[in-house]
């Protein structure tokens, strides 16, 4: 799907992966599930590119649903993924996530999430077997050029993206635009999250960046200010729904 006209999604909303080109070189951020691996070629053919083009993929963190396909990426492509350097030990599988809290659940809407991920096979995730690290603040020398804005509480690495010269902020899972644990709608923090009072504390990092497209990991842009989607945000916190 093209967000913009250098912006595409991999996926349908569920989990997804961004396609950022600048100058003809493409960076991938996140790596969702493994089946998207045989939908990035045409994705890459819809914006005039092909993998020949891809020059870095950078992860948000590193978690199964946003690592997916990036081990055979790293293997045929002989490109090294990056993520923040307090997720580079999840992202090679040598440690787990912790704590993880999904919030309140509907049956069907956890069961197509999972059914989603089987279908896609997300139980067949590789562990990375080597990744590049940055830390908060680094302006990453790939297509797009983005800022690292790490925003812990998802997982202890989460990490924004800013392509200012996009004007989009690629959150990941700083927060979501859909519970995948009950198909509700608009900013919140993100189910599974590892921390979510440090989750909502992180989103002040990100609140007063200037950027168009806010692009989650899971569910539909976000383009009414990152100010409104952290406000939205605290406000179902306060209304007692810490998670999803």
């Amino acid at each position: 799907m093209q967000v913009a006209p250098s912006l595409h999604r991999l996926g349908t909303g569920s989990v997804n992966a961004y396609l950022v080109e600048e100058g003809g070189e493409v960076t991938i951020v996140d790596a969702g599930v493994p089946a998207y691996w045989a939908d990035l070629p045409r994705e890459l053919g819809e914006m005039g590119r092909t993998l020949d083009d891809v020059r870095a993929m950078v992860l948000t963190h590193g978690h199964s649903d946003h690592i997916g396909f990036a081990e055979r990426f790293r293997r045929e492509r002989s490109m090294t993924p990056w993520i923040h350097e307090l997720d580079a030990a999840m992202a090679r599988g040598e440690v787990k996530p912790q704590g993880q809290q999904s919030g309140k659940i509907r049956i069907g809407s956890l069961v197509g999430f999972l059914l989603f991920g089987l279908r896609r096979g997300a139980l067949r995730t590789t562990p990375l077997a080597e990744v590049a690290t940055f830390g908060d603040g680094a302006t990453l020398d790939v297509p797009g050029a983005p800022r690292v804005i790490h925003v812990p509480g998802h997982s202890p690495g989460s990490a924004a993206l800013h392509f200012a010269g996009l004007d989009a902020l690629l959150v990941g899972d700083a927060f979501a635009t859909l519970a995948v644990t009950t198909g509700a709608v608009g900013p919140r923090i993100a189910p599974f999250s590892s921390d979510p009072a440090e989750a909502l504390a992180s989103l002040e990092r990100i609140e007063g960046v200037e950027a168009r497209w806010a692009l989650p990991g899971h569910g539909e842009p976000w383009t009414g200010g990152l100010g409104a989607a952290v406000a939205a945000v605290r406000a179902r916190v306060a209304d007692g729904a810490p998670v999803g």
